[in-house]
């Protein structure tokens, strides 16, 4: 019979001992044990499967310093002695759900091309109808990007004028680039609360973000008009792209890869050696935009989640 709980402080060696074999991202043990250190990974939210005594499987959840819960599922591993991997792992996601917050998700990352891989295809499947069956049944595929001082420092375009402003001068931009929106969480979020919670929503997801708010920047036509905004972030890991966009009645111009170019030398100025970015599979034209903007597709992500989130 196999049991499922939350980890105690004498369980860590057990956790940070697991390895996963299958070619998907996984949390090795000093990723681990340094963010357990900061509180982004907690006892009581890695919970494992025990069967007579022996740990079968495990569900690595992290949340942000300072969260009264998690967010989302790092890692999720059962052992392939076991014989149904997917049954296991669907209850050891719905025993934590059980005392989670409803609004959770699970990232399964891989490489590009993992449909043409057998191993990868299997990883993913068992993985896919665990989360399902705990009720993570909404699914997007987001494109993993990344620059390096390599790849090249964009150059000023000049057609665009980026400027600081106000609290809502940004949340009214937020309002304006919702409309017409390719990104799947946006849309959602539109959908089921409105213009005006989405977008401050998604603001106030920023202002809490690491990246600094001295940042942020309204991208303006020669005219004075406003064009967009960038918002160069961070995560606990590195810097990011962050939020961009262009207002809906300049989209077409070519203006979205002056305002990636203007987040990018941002970072680049600060000296940052990494800077990473992320966009919906189906978003073709931001994906199309990083590419020539010499960002790498570095992963695709599997998002599946219970809710719709901020």
């Amino acid at each position: 019979m196999i049991s499922y709980r939350p980890t105690a402080p004498a369980d860590v060696d057990r956790v940070t001992s697991w390895i996963v074999t299958e070619p998907v991202g996984w949390i090795p043990a000093d990723r681990y044990l340094s963010d357990l250190a900061e509180g982004m990974y907690r006892p009581e939210w890695t919970w494992i499967a025990e069967r007579d005594g022996q740990v079968v499987g495990r569900a690595l959840w992290w949340g942000p310093k300072g969260s009264p819960h998690p967010v989302a599922l790092d890692c999720l591993d059962v052992d392939p002695a076991v014989d149904d991997r997917a049954a296991v792992a669907g209850e050891l996601i719905g025993a934590a759900l059980a005392g989670f917050p409803a609004s959770v998700q699970y990232a399964i990352k891989v490489t590009g091309g993992w449909r043409d891989d057998p191993a990868t295809s299997a990883a993913v499947e068992w993985r896919r109808a665990a989360a399902h069956a705990a009720g993570l049944t909404r699914e997007v595929e987001r494109l993993q990007f990344e620059w390096a001082p390599a790849d090249g420092v964009p150059s000023v375009a000049g057609r665009l004028r980026f400027a600081e402003a106000s609290d809502e001068d940004f949340l009214a931009a937020f309002r304006r680039i919702a409309e017409g929106s390719l990104d799947a969480q946006t849309r959602a979020n539109l959908t089921a609360k409105g213009v005006d919670a989405t977008a401050r929503e998604e603001m106030d997801f920023y202002l809490r973000a690491p990246g600094k708010r001295e940042w942020w920047r309204i991208a303006y036509t020669r005219q004075g008009e406003v064009a967009g905004m960038a918002i160069p972030s961070a995560t606990p890991y590195s810097v990011n792209v962050g939020y961009l966009g262009v207002v809906p009645e300049f989209r077409g111009r070519g203006y979205v890869d002056e305002v990636l170019a203007e987040i990018t030398r941002l970072h680049a100025a600060n000296g940052e050696a990494r800077i990473t970015a992320t966009t919906d599979m189906a978003n073709a034209p931001m994906a199309a935009a990083f590419a020539r903007a010499r960002y790498r597709n570095t992963e695709i992500r599997i998002n599946l989640s219970n809710d719709v989130q901020p």
